[in-house]
């Protein structure tokens, strides 16, 4: 233990030391209060173990203020789950079948986000508290009271005691974003019509500023609700914009500089200062104030010039292809931002990619969850496993009547990992650290005996150090403390020998074994496997859209504004899973043989959102429109390159989760770049057939990074790798979430 306490703390253990102080007070008082004031042993017990539940082994999110809100709302959740306990805790088949659905429910509601997710295991343990006898339904009351009082005392202290400052709400980090997209639209209006270092080095920060890893979980726009999802599109409609700002190519020179051309009226409007109005304007927005829209509706009038300009040079119709994506890419950014501040009475269009703006709340939360029901959602594994183990550890409790069984279940729960590696590795070192703190406990109550005031004064230093060091320190630390803690609380409720630091041996190698099997048997392996499928089904379903999109670009047609282009609903589903499990994959640690040197999985992620909005961007209009087909050499070209790109997709797919007779030899992909695509244009060639290929290198850049070809590394500016996510604000996780991506938030 030498370096337990470090000469200057670091920021690990001052966090933990604030949120330790605010458990053991709250705890403390509450098991006090109630135990001697009251003369309620049952009340006191359910005081102590609400706090600890909900605030030493769980992690609520967010500023102090916004954990005791959420707190205060979990308390009609607390009284459903004790009161349910209490009355199915009469019989073993009830209480386990109740431990079956509720511990599969309430694990399931991590897909709800961050909140959700860290509430969960505190409310695990609301439930599994009542379910073992005594069977009382009259200390109903004293139970119900009990959890309140420690419940309230712990959001009276999450406010008042050392609590910390409030992050910087997700709206100000798009509206900081904003304001710089505007300043680089503007500095590209005029010569030399590239950014300096130092924005480029300023656009790259704001744009990594809204990545989900980088922004506080209570801050993160995850939930399922409109404004969350209208929040989360603006700040990767916002990411976008800034990527495409960094990469825009100089216009030619043969035209009139933006700047001077709409000085002098020699030209159309200059879409550069339109798009940075639009993104003033949507700075205005998230901060409050409310702009007359006037930006937004003359970018929408310079897209529809931009749209049908097609008698130009290529040169010039290159340009305009990518001032059609900033252009684009901006008006996402504004609608998500009028939708996030307004809400439903935003003037949104449907159908479109904002298709949840009219939606209700139980709607799109019912879209979050049915999506998360099957044996591919990592959410619904962990659920199914860690209930399944909750149960067996219930039934083999009430059978076997074991003393003291609550903590076979708290074992369960605390222990169970998401791979049966590291379960096996956490459960050696919390054994370790269980008979260490078994002995100490046996040692104290042997020597001290009855002597309650000793117990007394010892318990709330004793926390103050558990939960300090436990969090920062380990496992194994955590159980040593924690097992000392359980036996000072009851010796102090009833008599207690020595044999009370057994039982809770017992009970943590009774809980710990029945995880690892369940580990063992419920997709052992955790997110790994499922990453590898995921991402296998992703690109196979990406292959048929781009097959499809570039036949439909080929060959023209009407055009009319629907919710997504056929086909991309699966897409979407496919991106949920796939980010749900890199999200996952993320946080668990990985195996003894390491993943292939360049394996990126995130350039999956990033090609699936590619193929998203891209194929919605030139298939799904804002307005209708009749389409003329591509002449033949042109239709000729954008089709050899999409099916060379699809087929790139399907060996990549291969190569990924290969099947018994796949063959594992690398297959070199068909790389198009920019300079060689450029130089076989067709002659005539339309405006649809630049933003076509534009969109199939930029799936061939994310093919090489994810195969681990070196090559591309310094093909592609960092921020383009990224920027054609506007269409698609998927989340995150989350959880381990998501570094990259808001898993569930589609638009």
């Amino acid at each position: 233990m030498g370096d337990a306490f470090p000469r200057r703390p670091s920021p690990a253990y001052r966090a933990a030391a604030r949120r330790a102080l605010r458990v053991t007070v709250s705890a403390s008082a509450g098991f006090y209060v109630l135990l001697h004031g009251f003369d309620s042993a049952v009340g006191a017990t359910y005081a102590l173990f609400g706090a600890i539940a909900m605030a030493g082994l769980s992690h609520l999110p967010g500023s102090g203020r916004r954990r005791a809100v959420l707190l205060l709302g979990l308390v009609p959740v607390c009284w459903v789950l004790i009161t349910l306990g209490t009355y199915l805790s009469v019989r073993t088949w009830s209480a386990v079948a109740g431990m079956l659905v509720v511990g599969f429910v309430l694990a399931f509601t991590a897909v709800g986000g961050p909140c959700f997710a860290g509430a969960a295991t505190g409310l695990q343990l609301m439930y599994i508290l009542p379910s073992f006898p005594p069977y009382d339904p009259g200390s109903l009351g004293e139970r119900l009271a009990g959890a309140t009082f420690g419940l309230v005392l712990l959001a009276v202290a999450e406010v008042t005691l050392l609590p910390e400052p409030a992050a910087l709400p997700y709206r100000e980090r798009a509206a900081r974003a904003a304001e710089g997209a505007a300043r680089c639209a503007d500095r590209l209006r005029s010569a030399p019509y590239t950014l300096p270092e130092a924005m480029l080095r300023t656009a790259r920060n704001l744009s990594t500023g809204l990545r989900s890893s980088h922004v506080p979980e209570a801050e993160r726009p995850a939930g399922a609700g409109v404004r969350a999802r209208a929040l989360a599109h603006t700040g990767l409609a916002t990411r976008t914009l800034l990527g495409r700002l960094t990469a825009l190519p100089p216009p030619p020179p043969t035209t009139a500089p933006p700047r001077e051309a709409e000085a002098s009226g020699a030209g159309a409007p200059d879409p550069l200062r339109a798009v940075a109005d639009v993104a003033g304007e949507t700075a205005a927005r998230l901060r409050g104030d409310m702009p007359d829209g006037r930006a937004h509706a003359r970018l929408r009038r310079i897209r529809q010039a931009l749209t049908a300009a097609d008698d130009a040079s290529p040169a010039v119709l290159r340009r305009n292809a990518a001032l059609l994506e900033l252009v684009d890419a901006a008006l996402a950014m504004s609608t998500a931002a009028d939708i996030a501040v307004r809400g439903r009475a935003a003037d949104a269009p449907a159908p479109g990619p904002f298709w949840y703006a009219r939606m209700r709340a139980p709607r799109l939360w019912w879209r979050r969850l049915s999506g998360h029901v099957g044996g591919r959602s990592v959410f619904f594994q962990n659920a199914v496993r860690i209930s399944l183990a909750l149960a067996a550890a219930r039934l083999i409790a009430g059978v076997d009547t074991l003393p003291h069984g609550f903590w076979v279940l708290l074992a369960t729960l605390t222990l169970t990992r998401t791979t049966v590696r590291e379960t096996r590795r956490t459960e050696r070192i919390a054994l370790t650290g269980t008979l260490v703190g078994a002995l100490v406990a046996a040692a104290l109550l042997a020597l001290v005996g009855t002597d309650i005031e000793v117990y007394a004064v010892a318990l709330p230093p004793l926390m103050l150090v558990t939960f300090t060091l436990g969090p920062v320190k380990g496992v194994g630390w955590a159980q040593a403390l924690f097992t000392v803690v359980v036996a000072l609380v009851f010796a102090q409720l009833a008599p207690a020998t020595w044999q009370l630091a057994e039982f809770r041996l017992l009970d943590v190698l009774t809980g710990s074994a029945i995880g690892a099997v369940f580990g063992l048997l419920a997709w052992p392996r955790g997110a790994q496997d499922e990453l590898r499928r995921s991402v296998a089904v992703l690109l196979r379903i990406a292959a048929e859209i781009v097959v499809a999109t570039t036949a439909q670009i080929a060959a023209g047609g009407r055009r009319v504004p629907v919710v997504t282009a056929p086909g991309h609903r699966s897409l979407q589903h496919a991106l949920v899973m796939a980010e749900s499990a890199y999200a996952q994959y993320q946080s668990e640690p990985k195996g003894p043989a390491p993943p292939r040197a360049g394996q990126d999985w995130q350039a999956a992620l990033i090609a699936g959102h590619h193929t998203l909005w891209g194929a919605d961007r030139l298939l799904v209009p804002p307005d209708p429109v009749v389409v003329p087909p591509l002449g033949r050499e042109a239709a000729e070209s954008v089709i050899r390159t999409g099916d060379r790109v699809a087929a790139d997709m399907l060996l990549t797919s291969a190569r990924i989760d290969p099947t018994g007779d796949t063959v594992d030899t690398p297959v070199p992909l068909h790389a198009p770049t920019a300079s060689a695509t450029i130089a076989v244009d067709p002659p005539g060639a339309p405006r649809a057939y630049y933003a076509t290929v534009s969109w199939l290198v930029s799936l061939t850049t994310d093919l090489v990074r994810l195969a681990g070809d070196p090559r591309t590394a310094a093909d592609a500016p960092v921020d383009t790798r990224r920027s054609h996510r506007a269409g698609d604000p998927g989340a995150a996780p989350t959880a381990g979430c998501h570094d990259e991506t808001d898993r569930q938030n589609r638009p």
